[in-house]
């Protein structure tokens, strides 16, 4: 009957077993990090580019193409000392960010036995007070159809006017406005007067 004896595993081989799983050990720890050096950058880049991109579509508001003022005006002949009232409707374009505004309007005044059209087109320029605030001072031309007792007469002008816009929100989609002016006509009598219009402000995108 036969005896077997378990074999014996010499000590060189488990040193070198150790070594090599050593080597392993520090050539998966070197992969790791590597991995991690090479793509923490990349991440943190492109969290950055995403969020500046979110931010930018949230901020950005469409810039507004015109405005429209929707409101009412009354004059004071300062030459004949009568009165006139009537409705007012103009629209509002910025050729010159910051530097020039294009205004047109149209205005009937109304009094006892007479009507008046005016037409006008003004260049002003802006001032912007604060963010809800702005200022414009303006002067242009302006045409004048007048209907009196009967007797039609036509005649230009011109004008000069300070407009005080105001916008509840940042946004400028709805505001109201206040626009005191002066009047001279080149027509007969050279008549002078002195007006005011405001009203409703609408910001068209």
């Amino acid at each position: 009957m036969s005896s077997r004896h378990p074999k014996r595993i010499h000590p060189q081989h488990d040193s070198r077993l150790l070594r090599m799983m050593s080597r392993v050990s520090r050539v998966l720890e070197n992969a790791i990090t590597s991995a991690k050096s090479a793509c923490l950058p990349s991440v943190a880049l492109l969290l950055v580019i995403c969020t500046s991109a979110f931010a930018q579509s949230v901020d950005k508001e469409p810039k507004e193409i015109a405005v429209v003022e929707l409101g009412g005006a009354a004059e004071r002949s300062i030459t004949e000392g009568n009165s006139t009232f009537g409705p007012t409707v103009a629209v509002e374009v910025t050729p010159i960010e910051n530097w020039l505004e294009l205004e047109a309007g149209v205005t009937p005044l109304f009094r006892r036995h007479s009507t008046e059209w005016t037409t006008d087109l003004l260049f002003k320029k802006p001032w912007t007070l604060s963010p809800k605030i702005e200022f414009m001072l303006g002067v242009g031309p302006e045409w004048i159809h007048t209907n009196a007792y009967g007797t039609k007469m036509n005649s230009a002008g011109i004008e000069v006017a300070a407009d005080f816009m105001f916008w509840p929100s940042k946004k400028h989609r709805f505001g109201w406005y206040l626009e005191p002016g002066y009047d001279y006509k080149f027509g007969p009598g050279h008549e002078h007067s002195l007006g005011v219009s405001g009203g409703l402000l609408i910001a068209i995108r």
